[in-house]
């Protein structure tokens, strides 16, 4: 049950602290006033670390955080604090990587115990309120651990010390070696033996999208010409597609498959898997032309627009699992269900399709999927054309997205997280661009006016906006991102003005968090709060890493605007990240994409003269070894680009200027003399 009185969490913003505002548990959020009382009254902190769409957090809350025995024995021994991971990503990455020295794994909710002075003694994930799946019971956890900190403070005093120590020994440090181009092939060789050739994707269940790992095979197909690479690519995007991970009915993707077919998804939809996915039908598109992935790309607009945009401007974090307490209610059907909505002889017909049997393929009921579907065969078997069946699907489609939107809709975090919302406009603006659509290109041109306009306060990036309220000083990802967004709405709209926003937010990113001793970009700004260490992560996790995201946004910038100062802060991260790239290449893999930009040929375009169809297509190809600057007049690029300021027009048509590390070939008037520069290889 919970309680009728408010603890502290009550005045908080987050969606997810304030589900827990009602708790008997006396709950306090990350500050002061909590470390404080532990320390005069000489009690241990429980620290519990969530987000308001996760599954096992509600689990949790509802066994023992909402339980008056649980709440009763943490209020009179502990101090309990509330952390929503997604507001602070960076309390969440030192205590996750502690979890993970002390036990081998982690996950959400992450259970932390420590000292007054934040330093933990024991960690955990989900506890049951009682033993069982052979894990002990919340309140003996609780019994056990409070016996050990007040009567064996040597022990707890030992174990403090070891995950200190620990800690200092994982700050990464500058090597004597640099890493190559080797290592862009040895991380391609170590996807291919994770790849699952039976299913697609990577690894084994749970099967996570993992679209930095498509983004990267689709670059190092270009680069190398490697076909393994792209059919990767194309089998995972084609999988997932077809799998129950993708929503059918109302579309977007789900976070993961809880199997390895991509049948049973974890129901919740993630605003940033949907951008990075996004991005990767789009990119598969640009190099394929195959209509499936502009279609998907498509679709997951359409859901994004629909389900997570907020009117006033920004992006939603996140829609949840569960619906009235049950995971995957909102989505899924029953057999007899569908015949009533759609007649029983389109009924049927969808249910062929989308594998809608009365037994259901999850628990009794179903999840539509495509993964054993034969289009082809269902046409001819019921006399239509391929066509015919397609638009009576749609037809099902609409009239069971209708019926479905009667349902409890789940929960919405509907926090504005700058460094999530910077991924979707990124996308929004490439799909805008290949697929020429000037509607998603405004799209994410108002939601960045959205970001800079509250989320960017005297020159700082904030990371947070909700109901009306901005904060936390931005970490890494929030800049690496951000300038993710604005180079692609640059090369959307050869706006000048977003190249300007874009120079002034990297040298603010290298001026906040670079390690100007060992190199390398920390997750937290020097002007932030300082925690138990100081993170500086090159492997990806759900997200692309912050200094993955920066070393990729240094080698564009550098090459787009000729600031050889991002190349020079780039060539450093060579040398901090080697160890950590050696021993796991692949696990930094959207890092290794700045590898491929440096370690290849890659050209600087310069067109000068009104817009037309060269630049179009140019802007259309895929080409990632390509930066393209376009102007009516070199002296426009004199702020922005001062290496091209002196280029002249050669007369009225268009002048095309092609160069490599900013030595160009004669400037031409001739498109294709043009495009045989550009795609040349050395």
């Amino acid at each position: 049950m919970t309680s009728k009185r408010p603890n502290h969490l009550i005045h908080e913003k987050s969606p997810y602290l304030q589900q827990h505002a009602y708790n008997p548990v006396n709950w306090y959020a990350w500050g002061d006033e909590a470390f404080e009382k532990a320390k005069a009254e000489n009690k241990p902190i429980f620290l519990s670390i969530g987000y308001s769409t996760c599954h096992w957090c509600h689990v949790l809350a509802h066994e023992s955080f909402e339980d008056e025995e649980v709440a009763s024995y943490l209020n009179d021994h502990y101090v309990a604090i509330k952390v929503d991971r997604e507001e602070r990503p960076d309390i969440d990455s030192v205590y996750m990587k502690v979890c993970q020295m002390m036990t081998g794994q982690g996950g959400w909710p992450l259970s932390i115990f420590m000292t007054p002075d934040k330093v933990p003694f024991y960690a955990g994930t989900y506890f049951p309120r009682v033993s069982k799946y052979g894990m002990p019971g919340f309140m003996d956890v609780l019994t056990q651990l409070l016996e050990k900190y007040n009567e064996e403070p040597d022990h707890i005093a030992k174990v403090t010390k070891s995950v200190t120590d620990a800690l200092k020994e994982t700050v990464t440090t500058k090597s004597e070696s640099r890493l190559s181009e080797e290592m862009t092939h040895k991380a391609f060789y170590e996807l291919k033996k994770r790849f699952d050739s039976q299913y697609g994707g990577f690894g084994s269940a749970p099967k996570f999208p993992t679209p930095q790992n498509v983004l990267y095979l689709l670059k190092y197909y270009h680069f190398t010409g490697e076909t393994a690479a792209l059919k990767m690519a194309e089998d995972t995007l084609q999988a997932m597609a077809k799998g129950g991970i993708y929503d059918h009915v109302g579309y977007g993707f789900a976070r993961y498959s809880t199997d390895e077919k991509w049948l049973v998804p974890h129901f919740e939809k993630m605003l940033y898997d949907n951008a990075l996915l996004l991005m990767a039908y789009t990119e598969c598109y640009q190099i394929t032309k195959k209509p499936l992935y502009q279609t998907i790309s498509k679709q997951i607009i359409t859901f994004v627009k629909r389900e997570m945009q907020r009117a006033e401007g920004g992006f939603y974090s996140a829609i949840d699992a569960d619906s009235e307490g049950t995971e995957g209610k909102y989505y899924v059907w029953g057999y007899d269900e569908i015949l009533n909505i759609l007649g029983k002889k389109r009924g049927e017909l969808y249910a062929s399709v989308y594998n809608i049997t009365p037994n259901g393929n999850f628990e009794g009921k179903n999840i539509p999927n495509l993964l054993t579907t034969n289009m082809e065969t269902i046409a001819q078997t019921h006399h239509m054309s391929l066509s015919e069946l397609k638009q009576e699907m749609d037809a099902a489609r609409e009239q069971l997205l209708l019926s479905r939107e009667k349902r409890v809709y789940p929960h919405v975090d509907d926090k504005i997280l700058t460094s999530w919302n910077a991924m979707m406009i990124a996308a929004l603006a490439k799909a805008g661009k290949v697929f020429d659509e000037p509607d998603y290109i405004d799209t994410a041109e108002n939601n960045m006016t959205f970001i800079q306009q509250n989320l960017i306060q005297d020159k700082r990036v904030l990371a947070r906006y909700r109901d009306g309220e901005v904060k936390y000083n931005g970490y890494l990802d929030d800049y690496a991102f951000l300038l993710w967004a604005y180079a692609e709405l640059y090369e959307a709209t050869f706006s000048l003005n977003y190249l300007k926003q874009a120079h002034a937010l990297a040298n603010d990113m290298l001026a906040l968090f670079r390690d100007s001793e060992q190199g390398g970009f920390f997750f937290n700004g020097y002007d932030s709060e300082q925690l138990l260490s100081r993170e500086k992560m090159v492997y990806d996790g759900a997200l692309p890493s912050g200094n993955g995201v920066a070393a990729v946004m240094l080698a564009k910038l550098g090459y787009l605007t000729g600031e050889t100062a991002y190349l020079d802060a780039l060539e450093e991260l060579y040398y901090t990240f080697y160890k950590d790239i050696s021993d796991v290449p692949a696990a930094g893999i959207h890092f290794i994409q700045s590898l491929l930009l440096t370690e290849n040929t890659t050209k600087e375009v310069v067109v000068l003269g009104p817009s037309d169809s060269f630049t179009t297509e140019l802007q259309q190809a895929f080409l990632p070894d390509v930066t393209l600057l376009a102007s009516n007049n070199a002296d426009e690029l004199a702020e922005t680009a001062p290496f091209a300021s002196e280029y002249k027009r050669l007369g009225e048509a268009l002048t095309i200027y092609v160069c490599e590390n900013f030595a160009c070939h004669q400037p031409t008037e001739d498109k294709e003399k043009a495009w045989e520069f550009i795609r040349q290889k050395r």
